[in-house]
């Protein structure tokens, strides 16, 4: 993952989970949050997003096709709320045929590196889940990014325990469960996201730091600075675009990673032509080796911020 320098993920083993199962997860980062997680597991992971986004029919049409599903808020209107009682519904027969399923249980993207309360949807999914004798299993995780602003990011990906209606008491009053369930998942969730003042860069470098080994540096010495020349004049135009388009600036990082995966084989065909003009032959062929892995070498080397 170019977008990612360095992840660092306590129970690896959890990415071959087979499901049912509910991935509960904070919401720094936009939809490079679900881009994450469906990167890693090995099943195909759905994931709940902002029922607004789905208003157009040609959108609705591609997240469908992405395995995203709607879920309404009431910030969205209190009349698009009856449509969550048609995607729970979806969930559920998704969980039936051992399913994953991602929810941000904060129910909004915010960028920081600190846990909100949580919505009641994740809670009233799973105990409906449970009630229908759903075998579910809720997997707390905590997203946590050393910057939101720089690419090549470092990441902590923090699983928890498993939450299983043991645990919660799904058979009690609707409300006391709910209350149980999301006080079980606030316990956890406080452990898997990192606390840190935005502004305190001090201890948000101390807390993602890592050791690059001295054989790596001088290997990639060449290539990262060859990387940075050759890719400086695709990035840095593209970032600022995605700066200006951005209404939303908590937003920002997962659209300039969204433009970069769209531009970038257009640019390596752009370099690839250049070098097809200038020697002709075979050679224009490595650009699609050569100018990855200078990136990559660019990526791996850049100064922690």
């Amino acid at each position: 993952m170019f977008y990612c320098r360095h992840l660092d993920i306590n129970k690896k083993e959890l990415l071959q989970y087979n499901g049912p199962l509910l991935i509960a997860a904070n919401h720094p980062n936009s939809f490079l949050d679900a881009v994450l997680i469906a990167t890693l597991f090995d099943k195909p992971v759905y994931s709940l997003a902002r029922g607004d986004v789905f208003s157009n029919n040609f959108y609705s049409k591609i997240l469908s096709s992405l395995k995203i599903l709607p879920v309404y808020r009431i910030s969205e209107g209190t009349e698009n709320l009856e449509h969550n009682y048609s995607t729970f519904d979806e969930c559920k027969t998704l969980f039936k045929n051992n399913a994953i399923i991602l929810i941000f249980s904060e129910g909004s993207c915010k960028n920081e590196l600190h846990l909100r309360p949580l919505k009641k949807g994740t809670a009233r999914l799973a105990i409906s889940s449970w009630q229908d004798d759903i075998p579910l299993k809720v997997l707390p995780v905590g997203i946590n990014y050393n910057s939101f602003r720089s690419f090549g990011k470092v990441i902590k990906l923090n699983f928890g325990k498993m939450i299983s209606s043991e645990d919660v008491g799904s058979n009690d009053s609707h409300g006391k469960s709910i209350s149980s369930f999301n006080d079980k998942l606030q316990i956890q969730l406080k452990q898997l996201v990192i606390e840190i003042d935005s502004n305190d860069k001090t201890s948000i470098k101390k807390e993602f730091a890592f050791k690059i080994p001295l054989f790596k540096k001088i290997v990639l010495f060449i290539p990262s600075l060859l990387g940075w020349l050759l890719h400086a004049p695709f990035y840095y135009p593209i970032k600022k675009i995605a700066w200006q388009r951005n209404t939303h600036k908590d937003h920002f990082d997962s659209i300039l990673i969204g433009f970069l995966f769209v531009a970038y084989p257009f640019y390596l065909l752009l370099i690839a032509l250049v070098v097809y003009l200038m020697v002709g032959s075979w050679w224009w062929l490595s650009v699609f080796i050569v100018l990855p892995f200078f990136a990559w070498s660019c990526i791996q080397l850049k100064e922690q911020q």
